[in-house]
């Protein structure tokens, strides 16, 4: 087949103790899925779940240097768990919903918060606010045959060495078989998807010079530089 232009690469995600990556295909995010984040933004804890995506060209490797991005004052940080899905699916039952999934990363899901509270206001989607370029930081898949199913455990992030964010990922409102069954009935699951499981309260500013890292129990730091405007 020819093409007009060159096909872009396909966006990767590194495999912790593979020379293989693993191909990304979309990325799922979920809103609002621990109480007390729920809280802090205005909401009841214990909505349906919603989802909004991200562009697998926004993905960013763990150690990377982010520019501070276009379209915003108020760049913030948002610790997740990510889930990468291995075998596809639609309308997956809750009880085999963790046999689809390959592993397991840190990611943090950056947000223009100040775009985003101008469209909920408006009632528009939150495109702008999620999706921009390099705004989804995942590090290295561990395989769940490495590291298990991760259900329960800390999870934190730290600005410039402070704690701003500090949770168990036993609170989220949807656990991630939950997430997996409801969103397969939405979209047919592929490989190569990747879920965004929602972040815990405590969410902030970044700024130039400062570097976020997300812990979670069972998996290496995740670390991001915040570079100046591009």
């Amino acid at each position: 087949m020819a093409y007009v232009f060159d096909p872009m690469p396909t966006p990767t995600v590194a495999v912790a103790g593979l020379t293989a990556h693993y191909p990304v295909r979309r990325i799922f995010c979920v809103g609002r899925n621990y109480a007390e984040h729920a809280r802090e933004m205005g909401h009841d804890d214990r909505e349906p779940p919603f989802f909004f995506a991200k562009p697998a060209d926004a993905l960013v490797a763990d150690g990377a240097t982010v520019p501070y991005p276009p379209g915003t004052e108020n760049l913030h940080f948002e610790a997740e768990l990510v889930v990468a899905i291995g075998t596809g699916g639609r309308n997956i039952p809750e009880g085999d919903a963790l046999d689809h999934v390959y592993g397991y990363a840190c990611g943090n899901d950056l947000t223009r918060r100040d775009v985003q509270a101008a469209a909920k206001k408006a009632g528009k989607p939150w495109t702008m606010a999620k999706g921009f370029d390099h705004s989804a930081v995942v590090g290295p898949i561990h395989r769940v045959s490495d590291v298990g199913h991760l259900d329960k455990g800390a999870i934190s992030l730290s600005r410039n060495g402070e704690v701003q964010q500090n949770g168990d990922l036993s609170e989220m409102i949807w656990s991630t078989p939950e997430v997996i069954a409801y969103l397969s009935g939405l979209v047919e699951l592929k490989p190569g998807d990747l879920i965004m499981t929602g972040t815990p309260a405590g969410v902030g500013a970044l700024t130039p010079g400062d570097t976020a890292v997300v812990s979670i129990a069972g998996l290496p730091d995740l670390s991001t530089h915040i570079g100046e405007p591009a």
